[in-house]
């Protein structure tokens, strides 16, 4: 199971300990192709829905995926607003009420998150809400991961460069302190390893004569960047207070004086590019 799959099965957990569904379910839109693939279920009491693939446009879920918006109908098999490509399945999993939420990152319908009864009665206006909620969150974790990635191949096409001119060099250690800020906000430990890993290839081997706290380094990575401390603050998710604790305690452990010779320690020390 990919990581992108974990988060729409969390997120299918805490939708039916939430609403009390009986019923949620849902994937991820295929690579290359414009269709929702279902390998996530909860409560289900048949396997008719697994692997079901769902075209954009066909189906409760298909028309959420066309229209980038949650949609839901009272009874599936006699609801007049979808085409019925799936009555099939979802009739052996004795399906009624559903609701369909897209999961839309940067524009894009990343997956499509169900919930059901096997009743024909309305959803209501809290459970509709907890279905949006449980999407957003989706959406969040996705976000989050792509950035990640982005920023992990950025710094590793600086890496291989030979060569690196002072704006290179400047590219290189804002890549670096958006690593340290992003790493602790990836709740994949495989993921956030990769990131730590980009980092120390960003940097020299740390001196053994000076340890600096984890934090300590990201508060210098921001620092090095030109970020003031509520800046620091706003990316790490921490408060500038917290953000001053950690300068102080790198400063002194470095023998500086100022936030710039922090910063220019810390480099001559080898932890940061």
């Amino acid at each position: 199971m990919t990581a992108d799959a974990v988060e729409i099965r969390n997120a299918l957990v805490r939708l039916r300990r939430t609403t009390g569904l009986p019923v949620a379910f849902g994937g991820l839109l295929e690579a290359g192709r414009p269709q929702v693939r279902i390998t996530e279920l909860e409560g289900t009491a048949t396997s008719a829905l697994r692997a079901l693939a769902v075209t954009s446009g066909n189906g409760l879920g298909g028309k959420a995926v066309a229209l980038a918006r949650p949609c839901a109908v009272t009874d599936y098999s006699a609801s007049r607003r979808i085409s019925h490509e799936y009555d099939g399945p979802v009739a052996a999993e004795g399906l009624r009420s559903v609701v369909a939420v897209p999961v839309v990152v940067r524009h894009r319908v990343r997956g499509v998150l169900y919930g059901a009864l096997r009743t024909a009665r309305p959803l209501g206006d809290r459970t509709l809400d907890a279905a949006v909620r449980a999407a957003r969150e989706v959406e969040r974790a996705l976000l989050v991961r792509d950035e990640a990635r982005e920023v992990l191949g950025a710094a590793r096409a600086e890496q291989v460069r030979e060569v690196l001119g002072a704006a290179r060099a400047e590219q290189v250690r804002e890549a670096h302190a958006a690593l340290r800020a992003l790493a602790p906000r990836v709740a994949d430990p495989e993921l956030r390893a990769r990131l730590l890993d980009a980092c120390a290839l960003l940097t020299a081997r740390p001196a053994a004569r000076v340890r600096l706290a984890p934090r300590e380094v990201d508060v210098l990575a921001c620092v090095a960047t030109g970020a003031t401390n509520a800046v620091a603050a706003e990316r790490l998710g921490v408060t500038a207070e917290t953000v001053k604790g950690y300068l102080r305690s790198a400063m002194r452990k470095l023998g500086a004086r100022t936030r710039g010779e922090a910063v220019v320690a810390a480099r001559r020390a080898g932890w940061l590019p």
